[in-house]
């Protein structure tokens, strides 16, 4: 049974959870998530990708305005980091990705310099909610501007290579920022629920 929060996501963001339902670390897991990100990725579809990724971010966004701000100081669901530290790298992970895949797109990164992904770097431990708030505007607009980019690239392999996920094509990078955001949406959720406040508002 799929929890409230990722059933409504998934009516803004389906191709988005369809992906992260198939995910797991495991060799099996990984070429799973491959293969649905290979089905449902097609040569014009960076607006449509697009349009869910910006439902991703209103779900980020609502989960961190009602966020107590005592609790982004509380364990964050990833290695020893807190919520600002996992927040700000998952805001981190969209604006950069994103750009990578579009640079490659257009032929703008040297073959032989293509970048390789560095994974698990958290953000700062002491970020407010204001500044992850900047962080996370700042990720929606390098994606609405990476999306414009890959457009009609969708299906061009991407010289980018993550030493998890391994090489996508550029407009299944735009796919995946989404589900790597899912992870830390659930980490997000569950904190709220095990304190009780995620009926809330946000305290200063």
């Amino acid at each position: 049974t799929s929890p409230a929060w990722l059933a409504t996501l998934e009516a803004g963001a389906p191709d988005v959870v369809a992906c992260w339902r198939v995910f797991d670390p495991t060799f099996d897991g990984l070429k799973a998530l491959r293969r649905e990100l290979r089905a449902r990725v097609q040569t014009g579809d960076a607006p449509r990708i697009l349009a869910q990724q910006e439902a991703v971010g209103d779900e980020l966004e609502r989960l961190l305005l009602a966020m107590p701000a005592r609790l982004l100081s509380a364990p964050g669901g990833e290695d020893d980091w807190n919520v600002a530290q996992a927040f700000a790298h998952t805001t981190a992970g969209r604006r950069f990705l994103g750009t990578w895949a579009a640079l490659d797109a257009g032929g703008e990164w040297p073959k032989e310099h293509a970048p390789v992904v560095t994974p698990s770097v958290p953000g700062r431990a002491d970020a407010s909610r204001e500044e992850l708030l900047v962080l996370l505007d700042k990720s929606r607009r390098a994606i609405r501007e990476a999306a414009a980019r890959i457009q009609g690239h969708e299906r061009q392999r991407c010289g980018m290579d993550h030493p998890l996920i391994g090489h996508l094509r550029c407009g299944e990078w735009l796919l995946f920022l989404g589900i790597h955001d899912c992870g830390h949406l659930e980490q997000l959720h569950r904190l709220l629920e095990a304190d009780g406040s995620s009926a809330r508002p946000a305290d200063a």
